[in-house]
């Protein structure tokens, strides 16, 4: 058991601890007897399919799509029945089993220890007894899925069915094998496919008030590049909350999960992702090239399952669900204004939950201090930035793992081990890896780029707990003048042209400006009077300033960009590539 130092104090313990010691074989045939919430009687996923082709719903939409395109409403059922089949999971548990034996070897292989909140599985366990459930993790890596699964069968809890993009479904064998593990397809787009989403909508609702099943999906949709947050995606957490809307459920439950990796499986094929490299093909034969990854070491993971949000009590005096009674349940219904804004800051409440609860390792910090003081930085020094560091990280009220038996050299030469592919310590200097093989100035210049982006993706898991004092300091920096007024407009535009890059909840820029001044005041980094609020040049203004200045310097190439030479119209495909090789161009000539 390990205490990990935060705001809450909470107590992790490593789930690979016992199967380091105990049989994996024996692990995977233990008795699974795991309780769904009551009242409702699991079925079985072929039952799952007929249900869904005998809805009221679905019978509806078939009939109106028969009519607008005059298609023989068999033919369309056919068309219901191939999108099931190529949509739905086949959960069983003697593929569960086998996920368990494999993903036991695999993890003691690749991970030193997986900490997971004893506090937060306790309430989850109770949480799948009581209504539905649907889990949201965060999306870093192809792992979280896969953990999470684990996590539910060592705790005896309701294997969840996973929403999964449809590359995987197609995947030989594999795609199969997954399926059997829980794993129902979607398309990544529907196009306006009314038929699609009636069929997609119904078979998610259907799972819910079924109660098969606690429900798995991402929120931002797709795994994070960059290590900030996406923004939430609001299609499915519509269809989840509407058996609640509707009357069909008494309750349902949204636990935001978040997971933070020490060291990404994914991270270099992330970085030149972003420099342009098309995103590899997820394939069998790309799966087995992966088995490389099993001779490296990945560090440590920690999953902090929150506490469950229940939709009822996050509703109370702010939906009113009689609109809902005004058609019958098989209508089609376009929700209500306030309903959209309900679920929209629901979404946004679940990621910010997911942000506050995410466990930083030491490369974080590392990574954060030597990105603002390149080309190198002496180690004595980093070890002295990396502990002021800490301890601002801790005292703006984020989470650290931190080995408190180890000293702070100690800590810091492990995670320069750990992070070697992109860190290196060349005699008392500690520096961006150097890539000295190739023949063009681009190479090289992208060759550094994805070492820097490699340092970046952990940078940006930090930015999130300084974002908000960081732009307060910017806005001091902007403003007009030091009124408060000013200031505070000032913040509320980069905070409205940000909007995309951090994660606010929406219409809280009074509570988010009042946030960083807080925050700077327990650092005496702002000076307020009743009318005037200052920030003084400290090594907190300055560290600030520094963490945004990436972003903003972005945002100013692009703009530069545009104001070229440049033909009426372009492609957003078109401007991103013209600004790849921009930048990387000024870079090159030293602009």
């Amino acid at each position: 058991m390990r205490e990990i130092k935060g705001n809450k104090g909470e107590a992790f313990e490593d789930i690979l601890e016992e199967r380091r010691k105990s049989s994996d074989f024996q692990y995977a045939i233990k008795n699974f007897t795991p309780v769904i919430y009551k009242d409702l009687i699991p079925c079985k996923p072929s039952v799952l399919k007929t249900t869904v082709m005998d809805s009221d719903r679905l019978k509806y939409v078939m009939k109106q799509i028969s009519l607008e395109t005059d298609e023989p409403l068999d033919v369309i059922q056919e068309q219901v029945c191939e999108i099931l089949d190529e949509m739905a999971h086949n959960l069983t548990l003697n593929t569960i089993r086998i996920f368990a034996v494999s993903l036991s070897k695999i993890f003691k292989r690749l991970y030193r220890k997986i900490f997971l909140n004893v506090e937060g599985i306790q309430k989850l366990a109770k949480a799948v007894q009581e209504y539905p459930v649907i889990l949201l993790p965060s999306h870093r890596s192809y792992i979280d899925f896969l953990l999470v699964s684990y996590i539910m069968y060592t705790y005896d809890i309701a294997i969840p069915v996973i929403a999964a993009g449809e590359d995987l479904g197609h995947m030989t064998f594999i795609g199969h094998f997954f399926r059997k593990a829980g794993a129902f397809f979607i398309r990544r787009t529907f196009h306006g496919d009314k038929l699609y989403w009636a069929v997609f909508a119904e078979y998610v609702k259907t799972m819910l008030r079924t109660g098969f099943a606690p429900l798995e999906y991402f929120i931002e949709g797709q795994r994070s590049r960059t290590g900030k947050a996406i923004l939430p995606r609001l299609g499915l957490l519509n269809v989840v909350m509407e058996p609640f809307f509707k009357g069909e459920v008494f309750d349902t439950y949204l636990v935001p999960i978040s997971i933070s990796y020490e060291k990404l499986l994914e991270e270099t094929f992330y970085a030149q992702e972003l420099l342009g490299a098309p995103k590899p093909k997820e394939t069998t034969s790309g799966l087995m090239k992966a088995r490389k990854f099993l001779n490296e070491d990945f560090g440590n993971i920690h999953i902090h399952f929150g506490q469950p949000l229940s939709v009822r009590s996050l509703a109370s005096g702010k939906i009113n669900r009689s609109e809902y009674n005004l058609t019958p349940r098989h209508f089609i219904h376009r929700p209500s204004e306030d309903i959209q804004k309900f679920i929209t800051d629901v979404a946004y409440k679940i990621e910010l939950h997911q942000i506050a609860n995410m466990v930083l390792s030491p490369g974080v910090l590392i990574a954060t201090i030597l990105l603002q003081n390149l080309p190198a930085l002496k180690f004595n020094m980093l070890v002295e930035k990396t502990l002021w560091l800490k301890d601002l990280t801790e005292t703006f009220g984020g989470i650290l793992d931190w080995q408190g038996n180890k000293s702070f050299e100690e800590v810091l030469r492990s995670s320069l081990h750990l992070h070697s592919n992109f860190l290196s310590l060349v005699g008392d200097q500690v520096v961006l890896r150097e890539h000295n093989d190739h023949d063009t100035t681009e190479d090289l210049v992208n060759e550094r780029a994805v070492t820097y982006l490699m340092g970046a993706s952990y940078r940006n898991q930090l930015i999130n707990i300084f974002i908000r004092p960081a732009l307060v300091v910017l806005a001091c920096k902007l403003a007009k003048t030091f009124k408060k007024d000013d200031v505070r407009k000032t913040f509320t535009f980069l905070r409205k042209v940000l909007f995309r890059e951090f994660i606010f909840f929406p219409g809280y820029e009074e509570q988010d400006f009042e946030e960083g001044c807080f925050l700077l005041s327990k650092y005496n980094a702002v000076h307020t009077t009743e009318d005037e609020i200052i920030t003084p040049d400290t090594n907190v203004t300055l560290f600030l300033f520094r963490m945004v200045h990436p972003v903003l310097k972005g945002y100013q190439l692009a703009c530069i960009y545009l104001t070229q030479d440049m033909s009426e119209s372009f492609t957003e495909k078109q401007y991103v590539s013209g600004v790849r090789s921009f930048v990387s161009e000024s870079i090159a000539t030293g602009k």
